[in-house]
């Protein structure tokens, strides 16, 4: 796709990228240099511009701030062994990005404003993309209501941002999750599917318990009956039953995951069984009692794969067996890191190469 001619490119002349520690990334700290703007008013989309990251400037009567009208993206690109950098699998991203926004009642930006502005920007901080293996610049395309208006309605104005910034590998050593049966994260005919920030705000007081017990997120459970397995985290979840992957469907409580789409594509290459079904809080009881669960991770952008060691159900603690290289976890990882990497073909065409 051509780079939109209208993208006006204001370059900073102080750059902070000595200043960040590109071996010991924390994640979600640093930010590089430039974000790309693009207003929503009187009924059209006005010129994207590509300006220096700055603090924002509204109202505070502005709707996002009062009635929730808010949606991101999280995203990443690579560098790739050939030295060239790759935005992984952004059409996708741009379609659940579309589907939040208008589950929210939103502006959509055109698909060439979000692609080409996505472009045009990691080619301005192309200096800021990890080389280290495992490491990636995280790219996070936004949008929230600007109208300043605090009367309940759908606002007229929008703001649409993207910003960027280096991330190390998140989730390496294995984790411990609590299953969740109280509390819950979506339910059916909410926005559970969408992207938007209240989903993630209501879902840190009963992770916060969690982890005051000992557990590193919780394993969220549906919203009727609390008795299916639904996401993990604010991650898509999967699991090995005799060397079957299986993963819960989706629907309109969880999130149509790019990883979980990716995960399952290439574990059907490689040849093993997926099954995208319900998986009841029992049936895992009994897999965990007959030993035919050898492994559980969860599946998304931020982590890739967040291998699970522990599950709590019911007051009892279950351990799975220890990973190795030829877990599937970590088969399907692997794989997919070398695509993203350009070191194996993209039979797919999920790289978009900038």
């Amino acid at each position: 796709m051509e780079l939109l001619t209208g993208i006006e490119v204001r370059k900073t002349n102080l750059s902070k990228i000595n200043e960040v520690n590109f071996e010991n990334l924390e994640f979600g700290k640093d930010v590089a240099d430039h974000m790309l703007v693009c207003d929503y008013s009187n009924g059209e989309w006005q010129r994207p511009l590509i300006v220096p990251f700055a603090n924002l400037s509204l109202s505070p009567s502005a709707l996002a701030l009062h009635y929730g009208q808010t949606v991101f993206e999280g995203m990443k690109a690579f560098h790739m062994v050939d030295g060239r950098i790759n935005i992984f699998r952004a059409d996708k991203h741009y379609d659940r990005f579309a589907k939040s926004l208008e589950r929210m009642c939103m502006a959509v930006p055109p698909k060439e404003i979000f692609i080409d502005g996505l472009s045009k920007l990691v080619e301005t901080d192309k200096a800021w993309v990890p080389k280290k293996a495992g490491a990636s610049l995280y790219l996070r395309p936004f949008l929230y209501a600007s109208e300043a208006r605090f009367g309940i309605k759908i606002s007229d104005e929008y703001r649409f941002i993207i910003f960027t910034g280096p991330v190390p590998e998140l989730y390496a050593k294995p984790i411990k999750v609590k299953v969740e049966t109280n509390y819950t994260r979506a339910a059916k005919g909410g926005t559970g599917f969408a992207k938007s920030g209240g989903n993630y705000g209501g879902a840190y007081y009963p992770t916060r318990i969690a982890r005051e017990q000992g557990y590193d997120q919780v394993l969220w459970t549906d919203g009727r009956k609390n008795e299916f397995i639904e996401e993990s985290g604010s991650m898509n979840v999967m699991f090995v039953f005799k060397d079957v992957l299986v993963t819960p469907p989706l629907s309109d409580s969880i999130l149509d995951g790019v990883t979980r789409d990716s995960l399952l594509k290439l574990a059907s290459a490689l040849g093993y069984k997926t099954e995208e079904r319900p998986i009841a809080i029992t049936e895992l009881e009994k897999a965990f009692r007959d030993k035919t669960i050898t492994e559980a991770f969860g599946a998304g952008t931020a982590a890739v794969v967040a291998p699970i060691q522990t599950i709590h159900i019911n007051g009892i603690d279950c351990h799975l067996p220890e990973y190795n290289q030829e877990s599937i976890l970590n088969q399907l990882k692997q794989k997919l890191e070398r695509i993203r990497r350009g070191s194996e073909a993209d039979t797919n065409e999920w790289n978009f190469i900038i």
